[in-house]
């Protein structure tokens, strides 16, 4: 039977999808006119994913909250969290949920047959038949609720979104993207903040919240997605059956409607909160965004995104290039967004002033306009093209099932027009219309129309504003305190029952029967055999050199590795500048800008970095080795000029450019500054770890903390600073690069390896001659404690430890560990009670142990919590079928199916940390026939942990202030 003869589904058309080798159907169903596609193809990580649209109406987050709610319980699987029942016990490469501004999507992915239909059915149960009717406390644990303990308490909102979302509001970014999008839509539904506004979410009521769900989560208004090789037939007729038959058309209004265009540009200022100690010169953001056509344009689609390279992204562009010299601010970053109706071109200055607006303004239309009176750099659009489809050729979306991301990137358009899903994931011949397109000046076209005469635009300045969160959050304390003391006492004791109801909802374990609704895989699914390591030792050019053959589709996979073990330790910062320097700075026969280009147009691209690995033979010495790595990729014909230009980026670049290292070093400053606060939990983590662990020590040194205070130091006194910085990066490249020092790791097909020896001959040829240093490097490390004051509302909390150092030896149940910390004990105790988005734990193999929150509401609570592990783990008792449960979902973790890339980069990561086929078998079978009394055994490694009493948290200065009294240290970046 195929496809087209299923009764209950109206066969609408079929398209061969050459780009991604596959088969794209396109239907209907029939009785409740829910929308369905099909991909198919041999991929066995097959993809499942139901969407809705859903437009808000408001900025209470209702569409957020609403993802959040659903996966708390249905119909046929009514326990309180099914999602994260299937986290700790399916074999998914893929489980979420996510909102976007117009569209709330719930995917998953398995390579396992059985595990990928329970998905389904868990996600379709969900979606269609919550519990967030039987249960009014869903809705107060994951949007918002009251908060009063006792009588005498302090009134306070609580909720998970609501502080995930406090956290968001956070960001400077985050603000800006925000205002954009509702400053360039103001009669659409993208004028609403579909995350949630923290002042508008606490005005969302319960009624509310479950007639959108009443509105929108109706077949009719749904999207559903099947991607890989699997019966799409038996496939369609279980969701007819089950679901889709139950319910009868009924038109929803959620068309996602178009913004008119402006008559002229709008303007608009919002303030974003700075730490108390932080100035407000140099840290205004400047944005200039324009309205670019809509989605459904397919060439307009994939243009823009060569002209946000060829213009904006790549370094050297004329925009980054021009606003740079103009001294308008010190990071230039830019995003073309498509994801959404009509998209946004977006060019931001950060770190500027505001006094600075106008000639922000001129800077770039006045670029623009010499590009367009001059014509494009053809070279950049060659590159941005080659860019682009390289990537797209290649499809390698590190650990994301390729899948997911084309099922994302058809919402781009199916989400708009149902008759056009396949417009962007069938790119070949659109690629092949650009390229025709580079000396015709279509490209100067679309910047006159589009960017120059197009009115429809915003200019949207963020401005700091010191102790602004502590106002607000001093604003909405006398609010609630206010509000408490208008009710009657009455009426303050109903909500203490309300809060003492919801901690005791949140409290009551699911009864077995419930539990065991929930499908769960047997451990005989899980195969016993580890994935294969691929190394084989060889001399290429008489360079050590190990070898990953594996089929890559023709692409050279080429990592050149540099031993650093002869860098002194107060040199390590450098080397973190070194490796953020290269490739972005004039070489002797390149400038930056068109060294990148030259990069692009030939290869899939070439990067840098710093890697660490450690000898886990030798765990109690703490040996390890950090390597200096350039990386590049490219077809296996054009492997020559790839590795050209990796010698040319390691003993050509001018790094006596004083003037491009300054740009760089505010770039990378202000860089920094973001990742910290967007993943503040594994800065804190890291930073706790360098108190006393060598290797996190030298990372912190070279991508932390510590690198961050030396980078901004010579940043701020530069003029002092700058024949210095010259001098140890020029001594560091002759230091490093030199061939006795070098090791090769290499992923191809044996027919890869034809013409490496002259290539690396070659390479090997243009490094340094070896000079003997006589110094190896040795880490010192302090005990810290340190608490970093930002002016976020939510905290980072990392509490870690070295537990072999404490007697206590790693094995695999460590990685059962992980899953039980994360998914149980910190999730129900730190997320479902505490109101925390996140909570991470780890356990790694030289004994670094660490537990961290995420967007965290609390401090010290956290701390306690961390405090109750050893107890817990001491008391652990499941059953049998949740014990099996657990290790499913570890072997999920592990077992993640690879790129070709990446089955290199495993196999090599392996080989440096002397990790061996045994080992690996070892601890899959410690973690196959795992017990629970080898959790219980567990607790002495939680008890070694937090013995060591190291912490570090980054978060609130008001709650850093509070608890101060936790901290050796308190102070800011």
């Amino acid at each position: 039977m195929s496809v087209r003869d299923l009764q209950a589904y109206e066969y609408l058309m079929g398209e061969e999808l050459r780009g991604i080798k596959a088969m794209g159907r396109l239907l209907k169903h029939k009785k409740s006119g829910a929308r369905i596609l099909l991909i198919e193809n041999d991929d066995d990580n097959k993809v499942f994913n139901i969407g809705f649209r859903t437009p808000p109406s408001d900025s209470t987050g209702v569409p957020h909250i609403m993802e959040h709610s659903v996966l708390c319980g249905s119909k046929n699987f009514p326990a309180k969290d099914p999602f994260v029942e299937l986290v700790k016990g399916s074999l998914n490469t893929f489980l979420n949920a996510m909102t976007y501004p117009d569209k709330t999507v719930y995917p998953v992915a398995s390579c396992n047959d059985k595990d990928f239909q329970n998905l389904m059915h868990v996600y379709m149960d969900a979606v269609f038949y919550p519990n967030i009717y039987r249960h009014e406390e869903i809705f107060r644990q994951e949007g918002w609720s009251y908060k009063l303990d006792s009588i005498d308490d302090s009134l306070e909102y609580n909720g998970v979104v609501y502080n995930e979302m406090k956290g968001a509001f956070s960001s400077p970014e985050g603000v800006l993207d925000r205002v954009v999008l509702n400053t360039l839509f103001p009669d659409t539904s993208y004028a609403n903040e579909s995350g949630g506004d923290p002042e508008e979410i606490p005005n969302l009521t319960y009624e509310q919240f479950l007639e959108f769900h009443r509105k929108y989560y109706h077949p009719s208004n749904s999207y559903i997605y099947l991607y890989g090789n699997m019966d799409m037939e038996e496939k369609l007729d279980w969701l007819d059956r089950e679901y889709l038959s139950h319910f009868e058309y009924t038109p929803v209004d959620s068309e996602i409607r178009y913004q008119a265009p402006f008559e002229s540009i709008i303007e608009k200022e919002m303030p974003y909160s700075i730490a108390s100690d932080e100035s407000e010169e140099d840290n205004t953001y400047l944005s200039y965004s324009k309205v670019i056509g809509t989605s459904l344009d397919r060439e307009l689609y994939l243009a823009f995104q060569i002209l946000d390279y060829a213009l904006l992204s790549a370094p050297g562009a004329p925009l980054k290039m021009a606003l740079t010299e103009a001294g308008i601010g010190k990071d230039i970053m830019g995003s073309y967004d498509n994801g959404i109706y009509q998209p946004i071109f977006s060019v931001i200055s950060k770190n500027a002033n505001l006094d600075q607006k106008a000639a922000f303004v001129e800077t770039i239309e006045g670029t623009l306009r010499n590009i367009v009176e001059k014509g494009m750099d053809k070279k950049a659009l060659e590159a941005g093209i080659n860019y682009h489809e390289f990537r797209y050729r290649e499809a390698d979306f590190g650990s994301y099932p390729k899948g997911l991301m084309y099922g994302l990137q058809i919402m781009d358009s199916w989400l708009y027009d149902d008759e056009k899903p396949f417009i962007h994931i069938e790119a070949l011949d659109t690629f092949e219309f650009l390229k025709n397109q580079v000396d015709t000046g279509y490209f100067e076209d679309l910047i006159q129309r589009y960017l120059l005469d197009n009115q429809h635009g915003a200019i949207v300045i963020i401005k700091p504003e010191k102790g602004r969160t502590a106002r607000l959050d001093r604003e909405l304390d006398e609010k609630l305190q206010e509000y408490k003391e208008s009710l009657s006492l009455e009426e303050q004791e109903r909500l203490v029952e309300r809060t003492h109801a919801l901690e005791e909802y949140q409290s009551t374990e699911d009864s077995e029967e419930d539990l065991e609704k929930i499908p769960v895989l047997k451990r005989e699914d899980i195969s016993r055999e580890i994935e294969p390591i691929i190394n084989e030792e060889m001399q290429i050019a008489g360079i050590p050199t190990v070898f990953h053959e594996i089929e890559t589709n023709g692409i050279g996979y080429v990592d050149i590795m540099f031993d650093m073990s002869g860098v002194e330790e107060e040199l390590l910062p450098y080397v973190g500048i070194l490796q953020s320097v290269l490739g972005i700075i004039d070489t002797k026969h390149y400038k930056y800008g068109e060294l990148f280009n030259e990069i692009n147009v030939h290869t899939g691209g070439i990067g840098t970095s710093l890697e660490l690995y450690t000898d886990v033979t030798r765990v109690r010495e703490k040996e390890f080795k950090s390597t200096f790595e350039i990386k590049g990729k490219a077809l296996y014909a054009k492997l020559p000029i790839a590795l050209k230009m990796m010698g040319e980026i390691l003993t050509e670049s001018k790094l006596d450019d004083t003037k491009r290292l300054k740009e760089i070093l505010s770039m990378l400053k202000s860089r920094l500054l973001m990742k910290f606060q967007s993943t503040g939990h594994t800065t804190a983590a890291l930073r706790a770890l360098s108190y006393a662990s060598p290797s996190a020590k030298l990372k912190d040194m070279t991508n932390g903390i510590e690198f961050y205070d030396k980078v901004a130091y010579i940043e701020e006194h530069f003029e002092e600073e700058k024949k210095k910085l010259v001098q140890i990066l020029s001594d560091l490249t002759r230091q490093l690069f030199c061939a006795e020092n070098m090791m090769i790791s290499y992923t191809a097909a044996r027919e890869g390896l034809d013409g490496m020896e002259d290539m690396i001959k070659s390479l090997k040829h243009g490094l340094y001659e070896k000079k003997e240093t006589g110094t190896t490097c040795m880490i010192h490390c302090e005990k810290k404690n340190e608490g970093f004051k930002t002016a976020s509302k939510v905290q980072y909390v990392a509490r870690v430890g070295n537990f072999i150092d404490r007697g206590v030896s790693y094995s695999g149940a460590l990685q059962i560990l992980k899953v039980i910390m994360s998914y149980e004990y910190l999730w129900q105790n730190i997320r479902v009670k505490g109101g925390a988005y996140g909570c991470m734990s780890s356990f790694n193999r030289i004994g670094d142990g660490y537990f961290v929150s995420y967007r965290d509401p609390n401090l010290r609570r956290t701390m306690e919590v961390y405090e109750g592990v050893v107890e817990y783990l001491e008391n652990f008792t499941v059953s049998e079928r949740d014990m099996t449960k657990y290790i499913i979902g570890t072997m999920s973790n592990i077992d993640q199916p690879m790129t070709p890339s990446a089955k290199g980069d495993r196999s090599m990561n392996l080989y440096m940390n002397k990790v061996d086929a045994d080992m690996i078998r070892k601890e899959r079978i410690e973690i196959l026939e795992a017990g629970q009394e080898d959790i219980r055994r567990l607790a002495k490694v939680a008890q070694a942990v937090l013995q060591a009493e190291q912490i570090c948290v980054i978060g609130s200065e008001e709650k850093i202030e509070e608890d101060r009294d936790l901290f050796m240290k308190v102070t800011g970046f």
